[in-house]
């Protein structure tokens, strides 16, 4: 018998092995029995030919009867057409395009099963490029009756496959395999599995495979799903306990300190939803063990003043703070923004500081030689109490003298091992807060991130100016491009300001900041910035101050850039994603998204979140040469029809592979998640979670459990469970 160990050469032969090692990378008989369908073809009772009707899918029992190549005349190719028959007299067309070397095998006088969808085409019924298996010629009756069966009347299992494995080829290895294989012990334990009403892990990896009725296939799917779900729960479980029993430096609130002070100071009222998320911080940073906290919150929502807040707490009780900033113009943005509301309060020793404040440093890989020693000196004794900066901050030689918390904005962007260099920087483990502004699916929320603890702030601060967006059909409907055009024109003539945006910097598919999410999309190159410019300058925006912010430019020239828009002096910014985050210049009013099909729906959430950060209303035009009813033009309509970050998010993970999602293409092959679905089991993910809270409550390291933990680790590896902790 085969165990999940035992290696495919032993299983299948040597060529065989080579090919799915090659190909599929499946080494081992457990890489195989866990290479599960895709989906499964029902091709039903084979058919009498003379009772095929147009469009039916069918599955007929039939000899070859003639086979003829055809090339084409016009173009390059060729299309084979094999004839049947059934002995009845009547016949059916085969048609087979570019695959010549089919004849071979289809030869005159051969019996087999071909299925397929009947269409007709000048009066000739046929089947275009069926599934199609030959009988062996010395096949006894009772041989050939079984293998009509299976191929004709049961669930045929379709594998993700290679050109050079077909799926024929996996499911006939499978079949090989499931005749010898020795399943696994099974890890759930029976009480879990009782409770829940799953069936054995042997049933299961049979009836996955082969399954002898829609019931039984998914009960199988159901078990190996609620498998996936429980290992990755378990995982999330055990390390929200293991930082719960971490020993950290609490860092209580003062009575009458900085952060007092900064709240007095305030022009406006905290929201409640602001107030309520910072009780629930200053509460973690009061214990004794690192607080892991996510901060989720809508575009615009203040999620930086409750960050600010916090890290005011951590200096009052004589620590540090950094914030980790993905990319310059957002750290220098942060520097900028924290600097202006704490003003005096961040500027001690300074002739107009406050003498009780503290200092605020920005460190970044552009800092000059002399600034650069002297941010790292402020770090290292401690007069700069709030650091702002990019991954400069992880570099070898940046010290600090009591990190007390981590604040991570747009967690997204950075590397577990990035956050863990930052953490190593503290002599105890620091607090973490991770703020993302793009809302989180619960069912992803709790399968990402479900070690952290969560916040959510869905409230707008008072003053905020709704955000109106509309998409613009530039092939149906050209006069809405014009007057888009105008439209800017009339908010700057009214003192405002606008936003243009492009997915391309410049000529070259690597200055391309916003890759299209779908092959809809690439009809044409995606518009420029360094080509929109001129355009706009000469032509549709003509008489405007315009400049230009793209990823590419130095960092100084960048800033020069945002300093001058955000003081009024520039009426147009053409910008790429670049400003897709913590860029707030309240007199922007209105935002031209070019080619917004390019995007995804998130990042135009984020992208049109830059304007009506004001008093005034905030304008958002989608420009697209989509076609109406295509899948890239109805991920515009959503965008346009909600401002609802959250039922964005629900969009935006329906419309992506959720793999992106959960790390599939990063993390390896042993850690996809290959049958659960976050949108569709959201029920098995929180029984999961529950049964995972109750285990590990009782056995934290799982001793009890040996299997159980065996399991888990094979299905959440190391890299798997890296990037389930950054998300």
């Amino acid at each position: 018998m085969n165990t999940t160990e035992t290696p495919l050469t032993k299983v299948l032969g040597a060529k065989t092995a080579k090919a799915l090692a090659d190909h599929l990378d499946l080494h081992t008989a457990g890489d195989l029995i866990y290479h599960f369908p895709r989906r499964y073809d029902e091709r039903g009772e084979h058919t009498d030919l003379r009772r095929l009707e147009v469009d039916e899918q069918v599955t007929v029992l039939a000899q070859v009867q003639g086979i003829s190549l055809k090339p084409f005349r016009a173009r390059k190719g060729n299309m084979l057409e094999v004839t049947i028959g059934d002995g009845t007299g009547a016949t059916l067309s085969c048609t087979f395009f570019n695959q010549a070397w089919r004849e071979r095998e289809l030869r005159k006088g051969v019996w087999g099963l071909f299925a397929g969808k009947v269409t007709e085409f000048r009066g000739k019924r046929q089947l275009n490029g069926p599934a199609y298996q030959l009988l062996k010629a010395d096949a006894t009756q009772d041989d050939a009756a079984a293998e009509i069966e299976e191929f004709a009347g049961a669930l045929i299992p379709v594998y993700p496959a290679a050109q050079a494995v077909p799926t024929w080829t996996i499911a006939k290895c499978v079949r090989t395999l499931l005749d010898t294989f020795e399943p696994p012990a099974d890890p759930l334990p029976g009480d879990v599995r009782g409770k829940r009403g799953l069936v054995g892990i042997g049933t299961a990896l049979q009836e996955i495979h082969r399954p002898s009725s829609e019931e039984a296939l998914y009960r199988a799917k159901h078990r190996l799903k609620w498998d996936e779900a429980f290992a990755v729960q378990l995982t999330l479980v055990q390390r929200r306990a293991r930082a719960a029993a971490a020993p950290g430096t609490a860092r209580p609130r003062a009575e009458a300190g900085l952060l007092a002070k900064f709240d007095a100071s305030l022009p406006y009222e905290l929201t409640e939803g602001q107030r309520e998320v910072g009780e629930e911080i200053a509460a973690d940073l009061s214990r004794p063990h690192p607080m892991h906290r996510l901060l989720q919150g809508e575009v615009g929502s203040g999620k930086t003043l409750v960050s600010v807040r916090a890290m005011l707490q951590v200096v009052d009780a004589g620590g540090q703070a950094a914030l980790l900033a993905p990319t310059e113009v957002l750290a220098t943005q942060h520097a900028r923004g924290i600097s202006a509301q704490l003003g005096a309060l961040a500027r001690a020793g300074e002739l107009d500081g406050d003498p009780e404040g503290t200092q605020l440093t920005l460190v970044t890989g552009s800092l000059g030689a002399a600034a650069r020693r002297a941010a790292l000196a402020k770090l290292a004794d401690g007069s700069a109490g709030i650091v702002v900066g990019t991954h400069a901050l992880l570099y070898e030689g940046v010290e600090f003298k009591d990190l007390g918390l981590v604040v991570v904005d747009e967690q997204h962007r950075f590397g577990v091992e990035q956050r863990d260099a930052l953490r190593a920087k503290a002599a105890r483990p620091p607090h973490v807060l991770v703020m993302t502004a793009t809302p989180i699916p619960r069912t992803v929320a709790m399968t990402v991130y479900g070690d952290l603890e969560t916040s959510i702030l869905s409230q707008l601060p008072r003053g905020r100016s709704p955000i109106a967006s509309h998409v613009v059909p530039a092939l149906d409907k050209p006069a809405f491009l014009d007057r888009a055009w105008v439209r800017i024109k009339e908010e700057v003539k009214a003192g405002h300001q606008a936003y243009v945006v492009c997915p391309r910097i410049g000529d070259g598919p690597e200055d391309e900041e916003a890759p299209p999410p779908d092959a809809e999309s690439a009809r044409r190159p995606p518009l420029a910035v360094t080509d929109v410019l001129p355009l706009l300058q000469d032509d549709y925006l003509s008489g405007l101050r315009i400049g230009m912010l793209h990823g590419k430019m130095p960092a100084d020239e960048k800033d020069k850039v945002m300093r001058t828009f955000a003081a009024g002096d520039l009426d147009v910014l053409v910008a790429t994603t670049v400003i897709e985050v913590g860029v707030d210049v309240p007199n922007s009013t209105v935002m031209l998204i070019l080619d917004a099909d390019r995007f995804g729906v998130s990042q135009l959430h984020q992208l049109r979140g830059r304007v009506g950060r004001g008093s005034a209303p905030g304008i958002c035009l989608l420009h697209t040469e989509a076609a109406e009813g295509s899948a890239a033009r109805e991920r515009l309509d959503a965008v346009a029809s909600t401002t609802d970050g959250f039922k964005l998010s629900e969009i935006d993970l329906e419309q992506r592979r959720e793999g992106d999602v959960l790390g599939a293409s990063q993390s390896g092959k042993n850690s996809h998640l290959r049958l659960l679905s976050l949108l569709r089991d959201e029920k098995l993910i929180k029984e999961a979670r529950a049964e995972a809270s109750e285990l590990i409550g009782d056995d934290p390291d799982l001793t009890r459990y040996p299997a159980l933990a065996a399991s888990v680790s094979a299905l959440v590896d190391e890299e798997r469970a890296e990037y389930l902790e950054k998300g």
